[in-house]
């Protein structure tokens, strides 16, 4: 990853699970808790591709299971978010920017079904039986709600500071010189073509006129006979 790609991530994970300790824990909602650190990672991925999701979810993820008050196994949640980070990288769009919000909305309430889902598998293979208690429905229900609201005030914002940041203005120059060179070379090469073609249709007639002078000396000379 490019290095300011890599500070971006890092700050903007950073203030997520700050938000998501300090403010977003403490409300005490019904069910889930709203996920801003997955939100982050899933704006960061809609831009950066599966690889680059699946090294911020990993990254964002790790760093929330060492931050207190976590109560979980170190790298639990690491997986879950470097499995979704990659998902939701693969279906970023080509140009880097969205057409409509449906698609971005169907990712964040996959993205919460599936994070929840194998965050409860993975607690079941290491013997963690929370989700049982709480009610898994519920979660999914409250997770899938809380992301969905909380969404269009992270996710476009994410996304528009990812590619602001991922623009080079050293390469655009580049590129468009490149372009530029490009097209004067086509331009010259069609010149070229049709100057060719015009000095060949020069030389034909010059050819054509210097025979008929040769057969218009060999007349008279057969009449001065």
């Amino acid at each position: 990853m490019r290095v300011n790609r890599i500070l971006l991530s890092s700050a903007l994970v950073v203030v997520a699970l700050v938000l998501q300790v300090s403010v977003l824990s403490r409300l005490h909602l019904p069910g889930a808790v709203p996920d801003l650190l997955l939100l982050t990672v899933l704006g960061l991925a809609l831009v950066y591709g599966h690889v680059g999701g699946a090294l911020i979810g990993f990254g964002a993820g790790l760093l929330a299971d060492l931050a207190p008050p976590a109560d979980h196994a170190a790298g639990r949640y690491a997986l879950v978010l470097c499995v979704i980070g990659y998902l939701a990288g693969l279906v970023k769009p080509e140009n880097g920017r969205l057409k409509s919000a449906t698609g971005p909305m169907a990712v964040v309430v996959a993205a919460a079904i599936g994070s929840t889902l194998l965050y409860a598998g993975v607690g079941a293979l290491v013997g963690d039986t929370a989700a049982r208690h709480v009610g898994l429905p519920s979660l999914l229900f409250t997770a899938a709600l809380y992301d969905l609201l909380l969404a269009p005030f992270v996710v476009p914002g994410i996304m528009a500071l990812a590619r602001r940041a991922d623009n080079d203005p050293l390469a655009e120059t580049g590129s468009a010189a490149k372009s530029t060179d490009i097209s004067s070379g086509w331009l010259a090469s069609g010149t070229g073509l049709r100057i060719g073609g015009q000095r060949g249709t020069l030389g034909g007639l010059k050819t054509k006129a210097r025979t008929r002078t040769a057969r218009a000396g060999r007349i008279k000379g057969v009449k001065r006979l």
